[in-house]
């Protein structure tokens, strides 16, 4: 079966064409969809893209309801456009162009896949916040966590490097991006993650701030004039390492002027301070750490990211090999150092045979 993948991200548009034997038969990288979506991109897309028998939709939030992939119809499109206000930048855009491809391949099925799917599990301790108990029946609040599709990918891809049966393997997952997450991934299942009630939780990000004190953010709103609509834009748009840096919060950028800018070099040390922490709670999580997997474009092209995290991840038993992490090699591999407990990899990100293993597998049920 050839799959079209569209994963709409909060900045670009990719389409995918996934062939039956997992290759990419054709491909599209679009500016994010404005409001309409721009049809002329994507049908002169679709006019390269032969025999389209179905499509998979990347969702971000699917909420408490949406727990597994989703073949789409009228009642299901509407429960999602209910989910909206959880994750604006991007469900938003993705439910447009979830219609605007329904309109350009109505004879085909259509499935979302979520990427809050994969942490649906998580147990109790993990996904509860110590708020009222009232508060979190009533609204559903907890933490969903997000980047499920790529720490699925990057779980499932590590196993097979590391030639290990998935029982009783620790990995954590570390997806670096212009979103940043990490997951603590058990016997092949997500037990714990950085992200929470929206992805604007845990770790520093390129515009946005991650964990932050919400007294703070109440003082802003009392005693700064803030209101809602600014401080979500400023904290969604304005923050992390752009923030921080000044510069765009692109992480090429802010790595170049971390050598002589003493704010971007403040930026660098306050995201590598959090991704540390972080990967150390996931192990915490599993009692213990047995891989540690890089993806994400940081993730798969930051050496010096790679670097410094697991500079400070020596007592968990991690070390890098120097040169295989620098080599300019692409594609999967391993840069773990001689001797080092912690194995380390490298894996590239493959949202789109993620969400197309996940289709094939709902229109075969």
């Amino acid at each position: 079966m050839s799959i079209l993948v569209a994963n709409t991200g909060s900045s670009s548009l990719k389409l995918r064409l996934v062939g039956p034997a997992g290759e990419i038969a054709a491909a599209c990288d679009l500016p994010a969809p404005g409001d309409p979506v721009d049809l002329e991109p994507i049908r002169d897309f679709l006019a390269t893209a032969e025999d389209v028998e179905a499509v998979g939709h990347r969702v971000v939030h699917g909420g408490r309801e949406f727990l597994q992939p989703l073949l789409l119809d009228r009642a299901g499109i509407e429960r999602l456009g209910a989910l909206g206000d959880l994750a604006p930048l991007h469900n938003g855009p993705a439910l447009r162009v979830l219609d605007a491809l329904r309109r350009l391949c109505p004879d085909v099925r259509h499935v979302a896949c979520f990427d809050t799917a994969f942490h649906a599990g998580i147990p109790d301790e993990a996904a509860l916040y110590a708020l009222p108990a009232d508060w979190t029946e009533a609204f559903g609040l907890r933490r969903f966590g997000f980047h499920g599709i790529s720490h699925a990918w990057a779980s499932r891809r590590a196993l097979e490097l590391l030639g290990y049966a998935q029982a009783g393997l620790r990995l954590v997952t570390c997806h670096l991006g212009a979103g940043a997450s990490l997951a603590a991934v058990r016997d092949g299942a997500s037990v714990d993650t950085t992200m929470g009630f929206t992805p604007n939780e845990g770790l520093v990000m390129a515009t946005r701030s991650g964990s932050a004190d919400p007294g703070m953010l109440l003082w802003l709103i009392r005693h700064a004039g803030i209101d809602a609509d600014e401080l979500e834009h400023r904290l969604e748009h304005e923050s992390g390492l752009r923030g921080l840096s000044g510069t765009s919060g692109d992480m090429r950028e802010v790595i170049e002027a971390s050598a002589a800018d003493g704010p971007a070099r403040t930026a660098l040390g306050v995201y590598l301070h959090r991704l540390r922490a972080g990967i150390a709670a996931m192990g915490a999580a599993m009692d213990g750490l047995d891989a540690l997997v890089f993806t994400g474009g940081v993730g798969e092209h930051a050496p010096l990211v790679r670097a410094e995290a697991c500079a400070g991840l020596s007592f968990l038993g991690v070390g890098l090999d120097q040169d295989a992490n620098e080599s300019q090699e692409t594609g999967d591999r391993e840069i773990s150092g001689a001797g080092a407990s912690v194995r380390v990899l490298v894996v590239e990100s493959r949202e789109d045979l993620e969400i197309a293993r996940a289709v094939h597998s709902v229109l075969a049920r």
